[in-house]
């Protein structure tokens, strides 16, 4: 369970931290199609765009941390594209593509670094959902298969002896809960810690 969630997060977030800045950087006709295919991956809830991505697919392993990777992408391209927009009009881009730097260079060395404090927030939200996204597809039969361990096979295969060994079900249900909940309380610290305007409440 845990190494489909960070597996699908890595990879969600790679294509869409890329999606959103090309988007907010370049703008125009392909910032408004970019963002257009996310909105339509946006009027689906999660998990029921994660059952057609499986359904397409087929079960397994790798087609859990696509689907469930597909599912987020959208999500980190809006979290990217928002602060890219303020600073890409900031002194420093623009002196910077006086000088002739090219785009690449400015995305990479002087925009993605100042906007790193909302992504790294996202990435930890997104543990604790792709983490119960994946407990959900696995208790459903259409995530990982046995024999790979998940906590929502271990979930899905104890029902059947609920009456007899209840504690065969309160485990893994307990680690699904730790896990989603330490990864938002690991979401919350860090916003409090990165976000300038937490701090000064403070």
């Amino acid at each position: 369970s845990l190494y489909v969630a960070f597996i699908s997060v890595i990879l969600a977030s790679a294509v869409g931290i890329f999606l959103g800045v090309i988007s907010g950087f370049i703008g125009g006709h392909l910032d408004n199609l970019i963002m257009r295919i996310m909105d339509i991956f946006f009027a689906f809830p999660a998990l029921l765009l994660a059952l057609l991505v499986i359904t397409v697919l087929g079960t397994g392993l790798n087609n859990a941390v696509l689907a469930i990777a597909i599912v987020y992408t959208p999500i980190f391209a809006r979290v990217a594209r928002g602060p890219v927009l303020a600073v890409k009009e900031m002194d420093f881009v623009q002196a910077g593509r006086g000088l002739g730097a090219s785009s690449a260079r400015l995305m990479l060395k002087h925009i993605l670094p100042n906007i790193l404090a909302p992504l790294i927030v996202q990435i930890s939200l997104a543990l604790s959902w792709s983490l119960l996204t994946e407990a959900s597809l696995s208790f459903l039969g259409l995530g990982v298969q046995p024999p790979a361990a998940s906590w929502g096979v271990m979930l899905s295969e104890s029902r059947g002896l609920a009456e007899r060994a209840p504690w065969l079900m309160m485990f893994p249900a307990i680690a699904i809960s730790l896990g989603v909940s330490g990864f938002n309380l690991l979401g919350d610290g860090l916003r409090d810690v990165l976000d300038p305007r937490m701090r000064s409440r403070k």
